[in-house]
């Protein structure tokens, strides 16, 4: 349900915000992160099928996550490492996307995702505790306890469960991301955390696959009221994989006409060096805002130029 703008509404949410953001770098803190900062503008970036970047004027490109040079430094001995900074990317506008937007990622080295995913439980519901005393909230008329126990789901059961359809034959027939966003996600984190696990190998991303199910990569993303909050993978450490995965990416984008890249040397060298067995996630802090302030769009949880409190 869509509440007309309040100037005092969108007030208190940058408060909540700000504490939300504070809740967090506690957590991050106390679990021995180091808090760091990389570059925005870029000489090399990680080709993704479907997100193009925007380019800086002296030619660089804007940063669509900061995974590369976080990866980078997890070469060189960095553990335990967070980020919280603004990320690119051209043509996202509306309810839920901004072209810029603000970003968590945050990676552990000898950490399986599944580890990973208990640490995303624990500080989501320390946040809600600071910031509203208990676990319970309320988002979209609905409550939620980040307290309770997590769903845990493999997409293969996600589909048969909601889509009637199994993941192989959704495939097949070209319609995964239309039955994902139409039958699928609209289901997911209405009571509590939902993770939706274990994606099919081709959808792997930058994620190694399963040793014990080679159908399936160690990704999962993260649900709350019905909108997706993170994206982790057990981290690919394998160069010549990664680079026959990214040749594999730039081939579909240039049958597509979408932007070409550069090799990522630096990468493909940081992985040559050896990356540790590492898992990461990226979050998005303004999506994770929305849930902590009741709101449906996100220009009520950002300080936007050009958006005042007056303006309807």
């Amino acid at each position: 349900m869509n509440r007309p703008f309040e100037a005092s509404r969108w007030k208190k949410n940058l408060f909540r915000r700000g504490a939300m953001l504070s809740s967090l770098r506690e957590s991050f803190a106390q679990a021995g992160f180091l808090e760091i900062e990389t570059s925005v503008a870029l000489t090399e970036i990680a080709p993704e099928e479907y997100i193009e970047c925007m380019t800086s004027s002296d030619g660089k490109f804007l940063r669509t996550s900061p995974e590369l040079a976080m990866k980078n430094l997890l070469a060189r001995g960095f553990e335990r490492i967070c980020q919280f900074g603004v990320c690119y990317r051209e043509g996202e506008f509306g309810r839920r996307h901004r072209g810029e937007f603000t970003m968590l990622e945050y990676y552990m080295a000898h950490t399986d995702y599944e580890a990973l995913r208990d640490f995303t439980t624990s500080f989501l519901r320390d946040a809600a505790i600071r910031l509203t005393g208990g676990t319970k909230i309320v988002y979209a008329e609905h409550m939620l306890d980040l307290g309770a126990e997590p769903e845990v789901i493999c997409v293969a059961d996600a589909f048969e469960r909601y889509a009637g359809k199994s993941v192989e034959a959704a495939e097949r027939d070209d319609d995964f991301d239309e039955l994902m966003a139409l039958k699928i996600e609209p289901r997911l984190g209405w009571e509590r955390l939902t993770y939706l696990t274990d994606y099919p190998v081709n959808r792997a991303s930058l994620s190694r696959i399963k040793s014990d199910n080679p159908k399936v990569a160690e990704r999962w993303e993260l649900y709350l009221g019905a909108l997706e909050l993170a994206n982790a993978f057990g981290e690919l450490t394998d160069a010549a994989e990664q680079k026959a995965r990214f040749a594999a990416t730039m081939k579909f984008r240039e049958a597509h006409g979408m932007k070409h890249y550069p090799e990522t040397t630096n990468f493909f060298h940081s992985l040559e060096k050896g990356l540790p067995e590492s898992s990461g996630a990226a979050m998005g802090v303004d999506r994770l805002a929305m849930i902590f302030c009741d709101e449906a769009d996100i220009a009520m949880v950002r300080a936007e130029e050009g958006i005042e409190p007056s303006e309807a």
